[in-house]
């Protein structure tokens, strides 16, 4: 799972700066993207680091993403409703809000399936 927290710190950061670069190098917000990625990115490197640790680190990985999935939903509606030809106020920011909340969802999916998996193996180790 540190593997993938850190994948996904990686495209998070890829997506904040070209959002940057897409609105012109105008609005530093296109930016918040990179620095969520970067704390995922942080997260997936003190797990690998402190092994004793990884199981609260990466249930707080997949806190956080729960917590952006949330506040993204809005931007996921935007961002369908510009793939339907639909009409956004700022067309970057939506496409930039709405995979950033759908990245998360499929993060949050991963990191359940895998606790689900850990608790099985370790039940049935005992």
């Amino acid at each position: 799972m540190p593997r993938i927290t850190l994948g996904l710190g990686v495209l998070l950061i890829v997506l904040g700066v070209a959002g940057y670069i897409a609105t012109g190098r105008e609005h530093a917000t296109a930016l918040i993207p990179a620095i969520i990625g970067g704390v995922f990115a942080l997260l997936a490197a003190l797990a690998m680091w402190k092994p004793e640790s990884r199981k609260h680190v990466m249930h707080a990985a997949v806190g956080l993403a729960l917590l952006v999935f949330i506040g993204m939903i809005p931007g996921i509606f935007s961002l369908l409703s510009l793939i339907v030809g639909g009409d956004v106020d700022n067309p970057p920011a939506a496409v930039s809000r709405g995979v950033l909340g759908l990245l998360c969802l499929a993060y949050v999916g991963l990191g359940v399936r895998s606790f689900i998996v850990a608790r099985r193996q370790r039940e049935n180790e005992t």
